[in-house]
């Protein structure tokens, strides 16, 4: 089985959470999974709902039509930074409708991406821009991709105004990036990383997290927890991630589970 590069079967599917979570930030489409299956493995593990995010336009439409069509599934909506290069003003208009739905909860994922370098720089920071005012004009939360990026995303923020729920999705920043978003009322989502051998800087800026602004997230079908990274990850994976979590904050699991869940529910709900 091969699932977007993804090699081997699906992992084991884990213990269990005791109080039920959400994962934030997955792609439904790109899994190569029937959506009523990957539902309901995830809510066989305590994963209750699930947001499922587009990043061009095409994807946006299905993200949107699946959440309309799935209960417990919602949707983001916008094109990713790596694909902004022909983003259009009708583009633009057509993500604004979008994003008026009942079941679309979030703009995103949009932001900036300095690492694979395949948009120019200022044609990122304007199509970024464009994403936070529709999102601050629809009343919806805002869901930021930051790849080696986080000077120039913090300082977009602080130029525009950033919209009242404000997510980083896979956050991905060291101690001090944490702290300013901790301190501007922004919401951290982690992903598998924060389990990988080398993530060391990422637990440290987990640590200093509080539970009110944590969020939980697979960002599947990528970034796989340990021990499976390289294989085909899935919503009903986030209880690997909850239980790294609560180990870093040296907190009950459980309280993750909650907090996030809760935490979910004021950026994206009332389900």
């Amino acid at each position: 089985m091969s699932v977007t590069g993804r090699e081997g079967p699906p992992p084991p599917a884990p213990e269990p959470l005791g109080v039920e979570t959400v994962d934030s930030h997955c792609h439904l489409d790109a899994m190569g999974q029937p959506v009523a299956e990957a539902v309901a493995a995830a809510q066989a593990v305590g994963v209750r709902r699930m947001i499922t995010v587009g990043d061009t336009m095409e994807s946006s439409r299905w993200c949107a039509a699946t959440a309309a069509a799935f209960d417990d599934v919602y949707a983001a909506v916008a094109v990713h930074p790596n694909e902004v290069a022909d983003f259009t003003d009708a583009d633009a208009d057509e993500l604004a409708q979008l994003a008026t739905l009942p079941n679309v909860r979030a703009v995103g994922e949009t932001g900036l991406d300095y690492y694979w370098g395949r948009v120019e720089r200022n044609v990122q920071q304007d199509a970024f821009r464009t994403h936070i005012e529709i999102a601050k004009r629809v009343g919806k939360a805002l869901v930021i991709h930051d790849r080696d990026a986080h000077d120039d995303v913090l300082r977009i923020l602080d130029e525009v105004g950033a919209p009242e729920r404000t997510v980083f999705h896979c956050f991905s920043g060291d101690i001090s990036i944490s702290k300013h978003c901790v301190d501007r009322g922004y919401y951290l989502s982690f992903a598998g990383t924060i389990t990988f051998k080398n993530a060391d800087t990422l637990r440290e800026a987990a640590s200093i997290v509080p539970l009110e602004q944590l969020l939980v997230e697979t960002d599947a079908p990528f970034l796989t927890p340990a021990p499976y990274r390289g294989r085909p990850n899935a919503p009903y994976l986030i209880p690997l991630t909850v239980r790294a979590l609560a180990a870093v904050l040296r907190v009950d699991a459980d309280d993750v589970a909650g907090a996030t869940g809760q935490n979910a529910r004021r950026v994206f709900g009332p389900w």
